[in-house]
């Protein structure tokens, strides 16, 4: 992997990083936030022909997403992408956000822990693996905050589009990493934000971190200005 560009630290020059600049450059801020990862293709699709962001990753993608959640406390996620995703529990907690309170069939069992977070309007009563914030709505920033409390600072939000953008509109999201995949799919899919326009008429400001290429994938990370 070759590192094109770099704005956060000046301790690299550009060229071929080892496994530990990888960990450097990834490494989250001091103090944590929210960090959103997501692959989009040249066309700007989130998802491929069968509406799986897994069809479009890349072996460049594959590598930094893990190290991501190696470097992360917790995986955010919505409901819906883990059923079309089909994710499973693992080393790193799973923090589940669906209003209705259903958790999906795939995280039922297994080994790992999975949190599901829902809001007063589900029914759902609360436990220590059953978080209900907010009444009609799931409240996001009182989910991140419950997590920093409980020693998960580092909260790496994997999507869906629709959970991003609710994220993005409550000022939550602190950086972006997004890997561009060497591919054009057509269709009318989903963007990795999917909502209404965000940030009145000029949207919301970034400010690229670093940027890397390796076998025509372009991975970068991105400050969201608050």
């Amino acid at each position: 992997m070759r590192l094109l560009l770099d704005n956060r630290s000046r301790s690299f020059s550009p060229g071929l990083l080892s496994e530990d600049d990888l960990s450097r450059l990834y490494a989250w801020p001091e103090g944590g936030g929210v960090r959103a990862n997501f692959v989009s293709t040249l066309d700007g699709s989130a998802v491929g022909a069968d509406s799986r962001s897994g069809s479009i990753n890349t072996e460049a993608d594959g590598r930094i997403f893990h190290l991501q959640r190696e470097l992360a406390d917790c995986v955010l996620v919505g409901a819906g992408t883990v059923r079309a995703e089909g994710y499973r529990r693992g080393s790193k907690p799973i923090v589940v956000v669906s209003r209705s309170g259903h958790l999906p069939e795939s995280l039922a069992s297994g080994e790992g822990d999975v949190v599901l977070v829902s809001c007063a309007a589900s029914g759902r009563t609360a436990a220590d693996d059953v978080w209900i914030e907010g009444d009609d709505e799931v409240d996001l920033p009182a989910v991140v905050a419950r997590l920093r409390k409980a020693g998960m600072p580092r909260v790496l939000a994997e999507g869906g589009p629709h959970l991003f953008h609710s994220l993005l509109d409550a000022g939550l999201v602190d950086e972006f990493a997004l890997t561009l995949a060497p591919r054009l799919v057509g269709g009318d899919h989903l963007r990795v934000v999917a909502g209404i326009p965000l940030g009145g008429e000029s949207g919301l400001d970034t400010e690229v971190v670093h940027l890397l290429e390796e076998d025509d994938s372009l991975l970068g990370l991105w400050k969201v200005r608050s």
